[in-house]
């Protein structure tokens, strides 16, 4: 076993000399959630609590977090931090958390990606804390890193959340036999749902000087159908392929990306994407911007691209609400069958 890098040789806490080490460029990436009520989840999805903007609030206390790691656990180096990303995500009755930190210097950020997760999760409770006092921050964990003599690490994937105990909603006189589970026989309980992640390429989300009137819409109409949907997941236009290899980390059924089509010079979604796809759906782009064009003739304009990477389907629309629209008009009635083909099911008589 390797030697514990924060103990010296007479078993004493030191803070670690990284002088001689190279400067490169580090991310991290690292993810927890707060437990609590189906109803707190749909309190603060619309922006409903006595304490308002929740959201924005931890967002900036996660930020701010990754800032003061070093003054929170004291043998951190003090980082310069380039980026802090923090977003949310909702499951019936949780609030996930996903923080992104990124630097340029002779060592990792997987501290300051942790504390922000952690720090904007406590906000989190403190926000929700006169619904449901009982609200549990947990899983905190990282999930990738990068840079640095090691390279690329991420977790593996029997080491993701810990799920709840059977036994969770047990009475202790049923604790040591296992629940009846027939009843619920059906096809919501025949598999796990269908995964999805929304990606926003835009500067200014990403600086916070923009609103994001495009991936909320596009998480919402997800969920709506079904689908465990990750994001709204925001990058600056520079950084979209980070942002690409970020949604399709853990193989989505499905990646919707929104912005950053255009012709631009900073607008380079479609070339992100193209790197990425193994094969392209081009009759799904043109959809999409044939129904624009009817209604705004610039959606000629747009540059999207739709394909498969590995078995996950890609689709970039533009970063307008009416694009959205049009988008999701004709991915609608498409999807089931896309992603069941994709999957290796699914009939071929129409395709």
């Amino acid at each position: 076993m390797s030697e514990l890098s924060h103990v010296d040789q007479e078993g004493r806490a030191r803070m670690v000399d990284v002088s001689a080490k190279s400067d490169t460029t580090r991310i991290a990436v690292a993810a927890g959630e707060l437990r609590t009520t189906a109803e707190v989840v749909a309190l603060v999805r619309a922006d409903d609590l006595p304490k308002a903007d929740v959201l924005s609030t931890a967002r900036i206390a996660g930020i701010s977090g990754a800032k003061k790691t070093s003054e929170l656990i004291p043998l951190c180096h003090q980082l310069a931090l380039s980026s802090v990303r923090v977003e949310f995500g909702f499951t019936d009755t949780a609030i996930t958390i996903e923080a992104t930190a990124k630097t340029k210097g002779p060592t990792g950020v997987e501290m300051e990606a942790l504390t922000a997760v952690a720090v904007a999760g406590l906000t989190l409770h403190d926000m929700v804390k006169a619904v449901d006092p009982a609200a549990t921050l947990t899983d905190v964990r990282l999930l990738t890193k990068e840079g640095g003599k090691r390279g690329h690490w991420e977790r593996p994937a029997d080491e993701g959340p810990i799920p709840p105990s059977a036994d969770d909603d047990l009475s202790p006189e049923d604790a040591d036999t296992e629940p009846d589970i027939s009843e619920y026989a059906g096809p919501e309980f025949d598999e796990e749902p269908r995964s999805a992640v929304v990606l926003v390429a835009s500067t200014g989300v990403a600086a916070g000087t923009r609103e994001d009137t495009t991936g909320p819409v596009l998480a919402d109409w997800l969920a709506g159908l079904g689908f465990s949907v990750r994001g709204p997941l925001v990058y600056a236009d520079a950084e979209i392929e980070f942002g690409l290899a970020d949604a399709l980390r853990f193989e989505p059924a499905l990646v919707i990306s929104t912005g950053g089509t255009g012709a631009s010079p900073t607008d380079g979604t479609p070339e992100a994407t193209l790197a990425l796809l193994d094969r392209e759906l081009p009759g799904v782009a043109e959809a999409i911007r044939q129904r624009g064009t009817a209604k705004f003739p610039l959606a000629a304009l747009s540059r999207g691209v739709a394909g498969l990477a590995g078995r996950s389907v890609v689709v970039n629309l533009p970063g307008s609400p009416g694009g959205v629209r049009d988008g999701i008009a004709v991915l609608e009635p498409l999807l089931d069958h896309l992603l069941a083909q994709v999957a290796g099911g699914g009939s071929h008589d129409n395709g």
